[in-house]
């Protein structure tokens, strides 16, 4: 499971069992988080939590970095079967609007951010694969 974490909403995305597929689960108020993730994670089998880190293009803390500190410290405690870890971000907001562009979606689709933040999110889950060489592009 990936996390785009942000102070308004957040986007979710999940890999089938085999891990080889990335793809968006939802977008959702960041304020109804914990409720999803203590019911998903009741339901669903997850072995790791990526949450995506924010930084700026030369690597240093984005501003809403030490919220995302935070917000891992509080998976970890309340989630202590399962890892969490933190896989870099940059660029991936923008990757994620270029993606929907191309995918000929439109205008009024192109322009949901709550979409941006699910194709993130699936972006950090498919950049932490490629890094454990699990996975690659085809």
């Amino acid at each position: 499971m990936a996390i785009d974490y942000g102070t308004k909403r957040t986007g979710i995305a999940v890999t089938d069992p085999l891990q080889i597929i990335p793809g968006g689960l939802d977008t959702l108020p960041t304020a109804e988080l914990f409720e999803f993730l203590e019911r998903y994670l009741s339901e669903e089998e997850v072995e790791t939590i990526v949450v995506g880190e924010p930084l700026h293009p030369d690597g240093k803390p984005a501003q809403i970095h030490h919220l995302v500190v935070g917000f891992v410290r509080k998976l970890k405690k309340l989630f202590p079967g399962i890892e969490v870890v933190m896989q870099d971000e940059r660029y991936t907001s923008e990757d994620a609007k270029r993606i929907i562009r191309q995918s000929g979606a439109k205008k009024k689709k192109r322009r949901e951010k709550a979409l941006v933040d699910q194709v993130s999110a699936m972006l950090i889950l498919r950049d932490y694969l490629e890094s454990r060489g699990d996975w690659t592009a085809s």
